[in-house]
């Protein structure tokens, strides 16, 4: 029977008890798997979680693992107390006051003995001793009514000496008890141990689902966070649009309106002139005396045909100006389509969802593709132009004539995106480029034939954009040393961004195939510095704004 201490080890601070399913917290200490879910349940919410024993804190909910060595000791001492319980139960036959715990059953006397009636008990052979057991009619054959010695190996029973000698088992191949049983307890050993093992090896199976589904929540929480993040973001920037949109249209109006107001004030001034023309005339009409009529000084003024055009000066007539105000009023709704639909273009077009999605690509770089001008870092994230060639060999992979190098891992379907990290003192390209770019000659430069496409920036900060040999320089300079390469194979476009804040969009390629016509390969050209495939942190990674 387990000792006091060692049963005290295997108790459970908070229940006490037996452990039951023992789970281990990262400081050491072991718990019942529901005592200790039931502990933390009570911490949730809390500033941090805590052992009950030792009172370490712990950040985030501590995960839960199964301590299978001491769950397997815990069910053997929980084994043997019922086996020894089962045997503290029988009594001694013998003893009439009070029967003594039975520490052996005769077969011959079928009868069970205390320690003090089994020293004065037979020791004849006939008389068989065995475990304390209360049936032993179970240890006789039911036929010839004697002790059960021998085992059948033919017929997988247990018999008597009659049945081997005389009975239905003679002539049987047969062995003694104790052997037949050590013979079937070491089969069973090995049967048990395949058991243990594959018992063991599904358990481990369970723990490993178990983080995956650990994993894939937090996966789907975080991309659930992300998402939400990304549309706030979007309507943030919608609300944004539709004010400024908004904010135009009311300048455009104030001004369209100041515009009319003044027009409208000439031609009433006008219109009060032409009243007075018009009450002289009329009264000059209704005179008689025509030396009046003729001598009247302002007559020759009043009507000029030349000052028709004169209307222009305040605007034309009214018929001339109101066309001419609806052809402008659809310029500049034309105008605000064009606007809005280019604004919610970038918004939704410039791969913000990707960057939110998705982590960058892992890229190492192949060092039997390097230049031998070029230093490879040991983590093959880094080039470093370098005056001392390198005594690699020459093969068809290696670039001969630039300072060229392109990642072991290729690109044949999905979105992807990785980053960049130069210096500042040299001249750099990044871009990609398929496998059958040329390793030798001019046309081998990134960006200078059509399997390779670039972004290439030098000292002066201004950058430009290259694919078969045609550059596109671009408007602005750069100010940021990072930059974000967006490849979408399937929709065959490139991207590349300057990751300053916000992060901004410098230029897209689009093939014009359907789609790339090969693998790609990230690809990289450094004269005088060095370029880096960089960490992206997460506000870079999840900030896809222009």
């Amino acid at each position: 029977m387990a000792s006091a201490g060692l049963e005290k080890e295997l108790e459970c601070s908070i229940c006490l008890s037996l452990y039951t399913d023992p789970v281990t917290l990262r400081c050491g200490h072991n718990f019942c798997r529901v005592c200790i879910d039931q502990h933390l349940n009570t911490q949730e919410g809390s500033r941090a979680y805590s052992c009950p024993d030792c009172r370490e804190e712990f950040r985030d909910r501590p995960e839960l693992k199964k301590n299978i060595t001491l769950c397997n000791v815990v069910e053997n001492v929980q084994s043997t107390q019922s086996h020894q319980e089962e045997i503290s139960g029988i009594r001694c036959t013998y003893c009439v006051d009070s029967p003594a715990p039975a520490v052996r059953s005769c077969l011959h006397c079928e009868a069970s003995l205390c320690d003090q009636h089994l020293r004065v008990h037979s020791k004849g052979p006939e008389h068989v001793l065995t475990e304390p057991s209360t049936d032993l009619e179970k240890r006789k054959c039911p036929v010839h009514k004697k002790v059960l010695e021998y085992y059948c190996t033919e017929d997988s029973a247990c018999i008597c000496v009659s049945c081997s000698l005389a009975g239905e088992h003679r002539g049987h191949q047969v062995e003694m008890l104790d052997e037949a049983s050590k013979n079937k307890k070491k089969k069973l050993k090995d049967v048990l141990w395949k058991l243990i093992t594959k018992r063991e090896k599904t358990e481990e199976r369970v723990q490993s689902l178990e983080e995956q589904w650990g994993k894939a929540q937090e996966k789907a929480s975080g991309d659930a966070k992300r998402v939400t993040a990304l549309f706030i973001d979007i309507r943030r920037r919608l609300d944004y649009l539709e004010k400024e949109i908004l904010s135009e249209i009311s300048r455009q109006e104030k001004q369209r309106s100041l515009s009319l107001s003044d027009r409208i004030h000439k031609l009433e001034i006008k219109k009060d002139e032409l009243s007075m023309n018009i009450r002289h005339i009329e009264e000059l009409c209704k005179m008689s005396d025509p030396l009046t009529v003729l001598q009247d000084p302002d007559t020759g003024d009043l009507y000029d045909p030349e000052e028709e055009g004169d209307d222009e000066d305040t605007g034309g007539d009214d018929e001339d100006d109101e066309d001419t105000g609806e052809d402008d009023e659809d310029d500049r709704g034309v105008e605000f389509i064009s606007k809005i639909s280019h604004m919610l273009s970038d918004i939704t077009r410039d791969g913000s969802v990707v960057f939110y999605m998705q982590d960058p690509a892992d890229i190492l770089l192949d060092v039997n593709s390097a230049h031998n001008n070029l230093l490879i870092s040991d983590d093959l994230k880094t080039a470093t132009w370098t005056d001392t060639r390198q005594n690699r060999p020459e093969t068809a992979k290696r670039f001969q004539d630039n300072p060229q190098v392109i990642s072991s891992r290729r690109f044949t379907s999905g979105r992807h995106y990785w980053d960049v990290e130069v210096g500042g003192s040299g001249f750099w390209s990044v871009g990609v480029c398929y496998p059958s770019i040329a390793r030798r000659g001019p046309q081998s430069f990134i960006g200078d034939n059509n399997k390779s496409w670039c972004l290439n920036i030098g000292k002066s900060d201004r950058c430009s954009v290259i694919h078969d040999s045609e550059a596109i320089e671009l408007s602005h300079e750069v100010s940021s040393n990072r930059f974000r390469i967006y490849l979408d194979y399937e929709a065959g476009q490139l991207s590349f961004y300057e990751l300053c804040d916000p992060i901004r969009r410098l230029c897209t390629f689009k093939t014009f195939t359907t789609t790339f016509t090969e693998p790609l390969h990230a690809a990289l050209w450094v004269f005088d510095d060095y370029i880096k495939i960089a960490e992206t942190s997460a506000a870079q990674r999840h900030d896809g704004r222009r």
